[in-house]
C-alpha cells in the first residue's frame, strides 16, 4: 500500500478505513475460499469490452460519492441491472463499499444473478483477500487503482485476480500511473479523468495520455462522461469503452441515456 501521506484527504481516509475493514474480513478467510472456489467460471469481461466497431459500455450501479454526495440513494441493483443489459451495456461495474458509496457485496451478488453479461466489482482493493472475497461474490473481474498500491501489491493482486480467472481493469489517472500499469502487463487499462485530489473531471484527460497505451491494451475511459457526444469524442480517438455511473443515475430516464451511450461507433483507425 502506498503511503497515506501521499495521498490526498478523502482518498487516504478510505484506504484508511478499507485497511482496517480487512481485520474484521479476515476471520471469513475460510468461508471466502470455500464460496470462491464453488462459483461459476468468470465471464469474460475483456472480451465484451473489446468490440472493434463500439465504444461498449460499463454501466455502473452506484448510490453516493464522496465527492457527488447522494446520486441515487433508492437504487435497485436487480432493477437497474435489467435496464441497463436491456440498453445494451456491455458489462456492468458495482461498487462494493458501504461506508462512502453506499454498497455492498450483496448489491455484486444480486447484480451477478439478475444477469448475463459480466460484472466488475469496484472497490479499493488492498490485499489478496479482498480479490478473493470479489470472486466469492461472483465477480468476473476487479478493479486496482495504482494511485493507491505499491508496485510489489499491484503486482501481487494483479496476479492473485488472474489466477482466480478474472479480468483486471488497471485505473490509472497520469503517465506516470500509466507507465506502471504497461510495465506490470495490464491488458486492460482504465484511465480516470477524474483527478482524485480535487475531484474534478476532464475528459482531456484520457486524450492526452491514450497514446503511450500500446495498442494491443483496452482502454477503458472513466469518470465524466455525460453525453452521447463526449462519448463519440472518445470513439473518435479509439478508446475501447467507457465506464459510466453518474450520468445514467442521474438521467430522468437511465435506460435512454444508456442506449445513447452504448450505441456509438469507435473508430479502428485511430489505434491498433
Amino acid at each position: 500500500m502506498q503511503g497515506l501521506n501521499s495521498l490526498p484527504g478523502i482518498l487516504a481516509e478510505i484506504v484508511s478505513t478499507k485497511w482496517a475493514e480487512l481485520e474484521k474480513l479476515r476471520l471469513r478467510e475460510k468461508e471466502l475460499e470455500f464460496a470462491a472456489a464453488l462459483a461459476p467460471p468468470p465471464r469474460d469481461f475483456q472480451s465484451v469490452i473489446s468490440t472493434p466497431d463500439v465504444v461498449a459500455l460499463i454501466a455502473e450501479c452506484k448510490r453516493r460519492s464522496p465527492g457527488a454526495g447522494q446520486i441515487y440513494p433508492g437504487l435497485d441493483p436487480v432493477t437497474l441491472t435489467q435496464v441497463y443489459e436491456d440498453a445494451g451495456a456491455a458489462a456492468l461495474s458495482v461498487l462494493t463499499d458501504e461506508e462512502y458509496f453506499g454498497g455492498s457485496t450483496k448489491d455484486l451478488i444480486a447484480v451477478k444473478s439478475a444477469t448475463a453479461i459480466p460484472v466488475l466489482r469496484k472497490d479499493f482493493t488492498l490485499d489478496p483477500l479482498h480479490v478473493l472475497e470479489a470472486r466469492a461474490a461472483g465477480a468476473d473481474a476487479v478493479l486496482l487503482i495504482v494511485r493507491i498500491l505499491s508496485d510489489e501489491l499491484l503486482r501481487c493482486l494483479f496476479f492473485e485476480a488472474e489466477q482466480l480467472g478474472m479480468s483486471v481493469l488497471v485505473e490509472t489517472h497520469d503517465l506516470s500511473e500509466l507507465r506502471r500499469a504497461v510495465e506490470l502487463g495490464a491488458k486492460i487499462i482504465g484511465i480516470n479523468n477524474r483527478d482524485l485530489s480535487t475531484f474534478r473531471s476532464d475528459l482531456r484527460t484520457t486524450l492526452e495520455l491514450l497514446d503511450e497505451v500500446p495498442d494491443e491494451v483496452v482502454v477503458v475511459s472513466e469518470s465524466g462522461i455525460r453525453s452521447a457526444e463526449d462519448v463519440r469524442l472518445l470513439g473518435d480517438e479509439g478508446v475501447d469503452a467507457i465506464l459510466v455511473g453518474e450520468a445514467l443515475l442521474r438521467s430522468p430516464d437511465p435506460k435512454v441515456a444508456a442506449v445513447a451511450m452504448s450505441s456509438v461507433a469507435r473508430s479502428k483507425d485511430a489505434r491498433g
